[in-house]
């Protein structure tokens, strides 16, 4: 059942029988009942102002050049935003980060030190003893 129209009672609709066939395979192919398959096509057609005996092609021309107007306006408001927000942050952040890390010493001078904690190994002359 169709949701929001169970209560709705059906009227029928006389359709040519080549007709009826193709519609009730665009039916099962968007699987949906019939009256849900020609409410949405009817709203279609009426929220996009199209009408089904004209042609597509200056709508479409329009159409596209809106999308493309919309996109290059998202794009100019990314590169603002990463001009003006992202590129400072990244910025402060890795200064930050810079004066945070300790200087270690260089390893030579752990080396040094490790041999002057080291005991010395005094070497005896055989001819003494």
């Amino acid at each position: 059942m169709d949701k929001g129209y169970e209560k709705e009672r059906f009227e029928s609709v006389s359709l040519k029988t080549s007709v009826a066939k193709k519609f009730n395979k665009y039916c099962q192919k968007l699987s949906m009942s019939k009256s849900m398959t020609l409410l949405i096509m009817l709203e279609f057609f009426d929220e996009n102002g199209i009408s089904p005996a004209e042609s597509m092609g200056p709508k479409m021309q329009t159409l596209e050049t809106l999308v493309k107007k919309r996109i290059n306006g998202v794009i100019a408001i990314l590169k603002d935003i990463e001009k003006s927000q992202t590129k400072p942050t990244v910025a402060m952040m890795q200064s930050l980060f810079e004066e945070s890390v300790p200087k270690q010493p260089p390893l030579i001078l752990e080396k040094n030190k490790v041999e002057k904690d080291q005991p010395k190994f005094i070497e005896r002359n055989n001819s003494e003893s």
